[in-house]
């Protein structure tokens, strides 16, 4: 691993500074750095910034200093060129990322000794169907959303799994995740937790005026197709909560397995429930007892 891209949340904290640090280290062990073109230029490393598509038609790893939204960000990017991805936890939960700050650097070092194992995790295709039209397709790690505006209105959604009805949904939207997606928003409304190397779809309804109205797990190879019903209001799509789309009457969002996976570096032995017991287990009854799957006292 000697070229590297650096990704960086720019409204973190002393970010210039800890990123000025992580350009020397690896400089003096021999690592050529690149940076997005009007990062670097914040940053004050105009000299190592390259346009994004070039960046990543030149570096074999991502190093993505941030969050969580941070690491959903440079996966959509990474993801189409195979490019692996090693977060740095700078935010609140890091779910995701693999590393929070104070083990940078001995990540680091991992990273370029080889240390590391990459996990691949599906990914899911929206698009946009207007008048037997794609207006847009995007790719996304966590999920799909169909979602109401700011009033509160019930919207309609006419739900098929491929060619299949399944309801209309008389709901606040719909949610459409993957096994990574499946502890984010689909979990708060109620969803399954489902292992990461499954390949598979939820679909969650969000608070549903309906009560039979259940998650549905579906094959990954299937299709799900929602076709917005709801004459007034605004409606939206927005995947991994960060790229929208906006909806009218009669337009279809269909959703699917992405043919691209994201590809994250992991450097520790930490299985998915060691995580769920970590990030999410807040005040809930914990116990020291050795944790196999990772050789630390687990709660």
């Amino acid at each position: 691993m000697k070229n590297i891209g650096l990704l960086v949340n720019l409204e973190k904290k002393n970010i210039a500074p800890l990123v000025g640090q992580i350009v020397d280290w690896l400089a003096a062990r021999g690592c050529r750095v690149c940076i997005p073109l009007g990062a670097a230029n914040m940053l004050g490393l105009a000299s190592l910034g390259l346009p994004l598509e070039r960046l990543l038609g030149q570096v074999e790893v991502l190093v993505v200093l941030g969050g969580d939204g941070t690491l959903l960000r440079s996966a959509r990017k990474a993801a189409p060129r195979g490019i692996p991805v090693l977060g740095v936890n700078l935010g609140h939960l890091g779910f995701l990322t693999e590393i929070d700050l104070p083990e940078l650097f001995s990540g680091l070092e991992k990273l370029l000794g080889g240390e590391f194992t990459v996990e691949e995790r599906m990914m899911l295709e929206a698009r946009v169907i207007r008048e037997g039209a794609v207006m847009e397709k995007i790719i996304g790690l966590n999920d799909a959303v169909i979602t109401k505006g700011a009033f509160a209105r019930l919207i309609f959604l006419e739900t098929y799994v491929d060619d299949d009805f399944v309801t209309t949904y008389p709901a606040d939207g719909l949610i459409v995740a993957t096994p990574t997606g499946s502890t984010a928003y689909s979990l708060s409304a109620g969803g399954p937790l489902v292992t990461p190397e499954l390949d598979l779809l939820v679909v969650t309804p969000i608070c549903p005026h309906s009560l039979w109205a259940r998650p549905l797990v579906i094959d990954a190879g299937r299709e799900v197709r929602v076709v917005v019903r709801s004459e007034k209001g605004e409606v939206m799509l927005t995947v991994d909560g960060q790229q929208g789309y906006r909806l009218r009457l009669g337009d279809t969002v269909s959703i699917c397995r992405s043919a691209h996976r994201a590809r994250l570096i992991r450097l520790k032995k930490r299985s998915f429930f060691y995580l769920l017991r970590q990030k999410l287990g807040e005040g809930g009854y914990r116990r020291e007892v050795p944790d196999r799957q990772c050789g630390e006292t687990g709660p």
